[in-house]
């Protein structure tokens, strides 16, 4: 979660003196902090606990309401990035925020789904580190590209562009949210056959997210060796 969404940053303009407080807020930057986007994603970090809770309640109404929130929470995902452009109402705290919300219940749900590992196909039987392998690629990735978007903003605009989102990111998103749909909905007997589907996807999430990151290597050693 969190590639496909636009990174805001703020106008500085201490360079020519102007006074902060009296300077309008860049036009595609809202002045206010709770915009409608803002509220939505705080919404989706306020869901990472009650996803949490219902995960164990090992019944029925348990397991369907920890994949209507992670599915709302995708939904949510996508319409707070949509109205922030469209409606004009981006913010610094929301660019901050989208991202952090998004790790948060993608690294949950894995963490979550390694704790009751399930058995990927009959005939194999049960395979402990079959979604533990993949979750710790996925997370691994998130943790360095976070710090690595973290330095290189604090370097030059070069750098910053060369980990730009790119639509690489956006298409490990969009496999990794329908895989772990697919990886909760299946605990549910009613949909057990989908989780080799599941399984598979997610491998594909995590092959995507190491590629990506090494595209965005080879961007900044680009970057690096040109100056």
């Amino acid at each position: 979660m969190g590639e496909e969404e636009d990174s805001v940053t703020v106008d500085q303009n201490s360079c020519d003196g102007a006074d902060s407080s009296t300077v309008p807020p860049p036009p595609h930057l809202s002045s206010k902090v709770l915009t409608l986007p803002t509220v939505l994603t705080l919404g989706r970090v306020a869901a990472v606990p009650i996803l949490v809770a219902t995960f164990y309640v090992d019944c029925w109404l348990g397991r369907t309401a920890t994949t209507s929130l992670f599915i709302a929470a995708a939904i949510t995902d996508w319409l707070d990035g949509y109205l922030a452009r469209k409606m004009r109402l981006g913010s610094a705290f929301g660019a901050f925020l989208d991202p952090v919300a998004d790790k948060l219940m993608v690294a949950a749900t894995l963490i979550l789904l390694c704790t009751k590992p399930m058995d990927a196909v009959v005939v194999l039987g049960p395979i402990p580190w079959l979604v533990t392998v993949p979750s710790i690629a996925i997370i691994g990735r998130e943790i360095t590209m976070s710090a690595v978007r973290e330095w290189a903003a604090s370097q030059n605009g070069k750098l910053s562009k060369a980990v730009a989102v790119n639509s690489l990111g956006k298409w490990k998103t969009a496999t990794q949210m329908i895989a772990l749909t697919i990886l909760l909905a299946s605990r549910d007997s009613s949909f057990e056959r989908l989780l080799p589907s599941g399984i598979g996807l997610l491998y594909v999430s995590a092959g995507l997210s190491i590629w990506s990151l090494v595209v965005y290597m080879r961007q900044i050693m680009r970057v690096l060796l040109k100056k």
